[in-house]
This record gives C-alpha cells, structure tokens and sequence, in this order.
C-alpha cells in the first residue's frame, strides 16, 4: 500500500469491570499503516480516546515480541486473529484492508474471567502450572550435571517443542468446550520426555489434571481447532502424551 493508510470501523467489548454486563462499541480509527502491529493500531486508538476524553481500552500486553503470551485477543472470530503461527502483538496490519470492520474480544471461557474490557483473569493457568509444573531437584552439592545425562535427540526435540507453550490460552478461547488440554499436555510433555521429570511423573499428571478439572475448563472436543490456532504450533501429539501419562498413572 502506498499512500495514505487504511480507515477501520472497530466492534471492541468493553466492560467495566467482572461485575458489569458488557457490551460491544464502535470506534473509527484512520491512516492506519499496514506496517502497525494490532497492538500499536490499539495504541493509536487509545491515544485518540484519551485525547477526546474518554476511557481507553484495557488489553493485556507485555513483551510485544511473540514470547509472553499476554496479548489474547480474539480478533474476527480467532484467537489472535487471521494469521497462523503469531500472537496478536506479531499480527500486522496489512492482513486488513481499507473500509474493513473488526471485531476485538477478549478470550471467552468460564475459567478465564473478564477482569475489564479486553483482560481475562488466567491465572487459572498459574494454578494448573503450580499443581505439578515443576520438577524438585537435589540441591544438596551433590547434584548431577544436567549435560551429563544422556537423552535421546528425538526425546530432547520433543520435548523443546512442547516447551515452546507461552501459555497465551488461544487453544481454550478456540475450542468449543474451552479445553485446556493443549496447555496441560505440553506442560506435561516437557517433564515426560526427559530423565529429570520421571521421579514426580505419577503425582505430576495426576494433579495437573485434577487442577484442570477443577478450574472449570471442558474437555477435548478432537476438532484440532486449538494446534491450529496456537501461535507456537503446538502439537496434538501432547494431549495424547498426557492421556497416555495419566492412565499409566492411575494403574500404578
């Protein structure tokens, strides 16, 4: 595009706060460049809000780089909008044209409450990572070098893709029972793959599973909407990894 930029029409949710019932406004935003991210287009009609006096839009952000996972929109209908592999901060704006209408939303799901407007509460998140997310290491000064133990190319490959989850919860805005099985399998995945998860495996599955069912997300619905939405790719392969861990779990 040369020239002049594009003239939006913008649908955002706006919502005081958890208590109050929200509903969707219009905004008109001009000259954006294709060249903007979402967020800065954001940024811009924030900036016009305030200047005209009027509130500005809360949406959650952070890092603007792909990698902190804060930036959950749903933009036309998608979790991070219209690309594949990038979160709503890498989104750009020549995937719009001139004259288009955009829908902004936050990232529906019972277990990810609206704190106001655009911001979810998903520290329910936290909560699953907390139950078992972790391995407990000996650190006693006899402890073994992390390079010293051998693992398998394939495993370590694995292993790093399921660790790539920003943890962002496209796959629970995306999937029509608001799983979070995406999420808890590659959190899973990242310690059954290696020596150093084995010792908590049994406990580790089970709780982050328990935690998960108790927040309130659905199940998996097997539609694959969530791997394709997920802006780091993560694999199906890990919620079938996690069912496999929990059945072996539950035998022992």
């Amino acid at each position: 595009m040369s020239g002049k930029g594009m003239n939006l029409t913008l649908k955002i949710w706006r919502q005081k706060d958890a208590q109050s019932k929200g509903k969707m406004q219009t905004y008109k935003v001009n000259d954006i460049s294709e060249h903007m991210s979402f967020l800065e287009m954001m940024d811009v009609l924030n900036e016009q809000l305030i200047a005209e006096g009027d509130e500005p839009v809360a949406f959650d952000h952070d890092c603007r780089e792909g990698i902190c996972g804060m930036c959950s929109l749903y933009i036309n209908g998608e979790a991070h909008g219209p690309d594949r592999g990038v979160t709503t901060c890498q989104l750009h704006m020549r995937m719009f044209n001139d004259g288009d209408t955009i829908y902004i939303e936050p990232f529906r799901a019972a277990a990810f409450p609206v704190i106001k407007d655009l911001v979810v509460d998903r520290s329910a998140f936290e909560r699953i990572q907390q139950a078992g997310g972790y391995i407990s290491v000996n650190t006693s000064g006899n402890t073994q070098d992390a390079n010293a133990i051998p693992i398998s190319k394939h495993a370590a490959d694995e292993a790093m893709d399921a660790a790539t989850c920003i943890g962002c919860g496209a796959c629970v805005a995306t999937c029509k029972n608001s799983s979070a099985m995406l999420f808890v399998g590659a959190k899973v995945s990242q310690y059954a793959l290696l020596p150093q998860g084995q010792i908590e495996a049994a406990d580790r599955v089970k709780n982050m599973v328990a935690q998960m069912d108790l927040e309130g997300f659905g199940n998996c619905t097997n539609t694959g909407a969530c791997e394709i939405e997920c802006p780091k790719g993560i694999s199906l392969d890990n919620i079938a990894r996690m069912n496999r861990e929990l059945i072996k779990a539950s035998v022992k």
